[in-house]
């Protein structure tokens, strides 16, 4: 795109790509992102390679900048095309944040353009951008989700002292039952997919592939790892954990109903916060919640606090913001009939399906 007059700054966009290997322009767009203030681990380049891989999708990724070609803003896109859920673009399809990221309105306003034009292009129903703060051009918005967050001291001690006495002893009572926890990388990976697979299925959800998470950990081996809670050598509840800046986040947690007595998930939760503590994080993301929900009010027991998600859309004429969520009861039926499919069958199927759902 040309670049126009816009006060003291004007922004040209370019189209980046990333091979195999990181290049100089990664590695630019890295720099940029260490220091931006509203930039997310999702906006780094190597989270395009990860969809890509696991899911085969089209994907862009946008960089804005002035005339010395330094990185001034970003805004990653996936390309999500199938006959059942629509044609559409979205920043960024399974996770939590994304959307646009730039210093300026100008920059701000030349990375939309840009994926319009790219929506227009392939005939797209409409662009969901995942924001934390609004974007402030007018496009409709989804507030519905909210991010769980609890500011960290700076120990693990200080922290436990902060709980009240309740939710100390509901800490301690998992180690009780003779549940241990630990946090791992790689190697942990099996128990954290079996437990979250048998999640999915009592949720009625189609399953990500195992690949996906393998290429989370390929790509991002120093930010990503794996908390699991143990009874008797048994994965019961496990949680991927992955950090940037001094934020630690918890995407996907997941623990078996049927230990749910000895409260695996307390003991989860607290193996994460002292690993966060101890590796010196400021912030412990507990991930997104719809508020008043019981994930909620779950959350909400240790302190943490909401933080508003705003998930904008440009939507082409004459089309309305798009319901895909569970909740939607046009899918009531499928979501019912999920749940009485054999694990196996999930573990092949949900791959297939869930790739199209952001």
């Amino acid at each position: 795109m040309e670049a126009r007059a816009s006060g003291t700054v004007s922004r040209t966009v370019r189209h980046l790509a990333f091979g195999a290997a990181p290049g100089s322009a990664s590695r630019e767009v890295d720099r940029y992102l260490e220091t931006a203030a509203s930039s997310t681990l999702y906006h780094r380049p190597a989270w395009v390679s990860v969809v890509e891989e696991s899911f085969g999708h089209k994907t862009f990724y946008l960089a804005c900048g002035d005339g010395d070609g330094a990185v001034r803003g970003v805004l990653p896109l996936v390309h999500m095309k199938s006959r059942i859920f629509g044609n559409f673009l979205v920043s960024m399809p399974f996770f939590n944040y994304g959307g646009v990221c730039a210093e300026d309105e100008d920059g701000r306003s030349r990375l939309v353009e840009e994926a319009v034009r790219i929506a227009r292009d392939a005939g797209a129903s409409h662009i969901e951008f995942r924001q934390e703060a609004p974007l402030p051009n007018g496009f409709p918005a989804k507030t519905t989700k909210v991010s769980m967050r609890l500011p960290l001291p700076a120990s693990a001690e200080e922290l436990m002292r902060s709980f009240p006495s309740k939710l100390r002893s509901q800490i301690r009572r998992p180690g009780k039952e003779g549940m241990t926890a630990r946090v791992g990388g790689v190697e942990d990976l099996d128990a954290f997919y079996e437990v979250f697979a048998v999640n999915m299925r009592r949720l009625g959800t189609p399953v990500l592939p195992r690949r996906f998470f393998a290429a989370i950990f390929r790509h991002f081996p120093d930010e990503t790892r794996i908390c699991s809670v143990y009874r008797g050598g048994v994965p019961v509840a496990s949680g991927f954990l992955i950090g940037f800046k001094e934020r630690l986040e918890i995407p996907w947690a997941s623990s078996l109903s049927e230990y749910n007595r000895y409260s695996p998930n307390m003991l989860l939760y607290w193996t994460c916060l002292e690993f966060a503590c101890d590796r010196g994080y400021r912030v412990y993301d507990f991930g997104r919640s719809t508020a008043g929900e019981m994930t909620y009010r779950f959350k909400e027991q240790w302190g943490a606090e909401p933080l508003q998600l705003h998930w904008h859309y440009w939507l082409d004429e004459g089309r309305s913001m798009p319901d895909l969520s569970p909740g939607n009861p046009k899918y009531r039926l499928a979501i019912a009939v999920w749940k009485r499919l054999p694990l196996a069958a999930t573990k092949i199927l949900g791959p297939r399906v869930v790739r199209n759902i952001p």
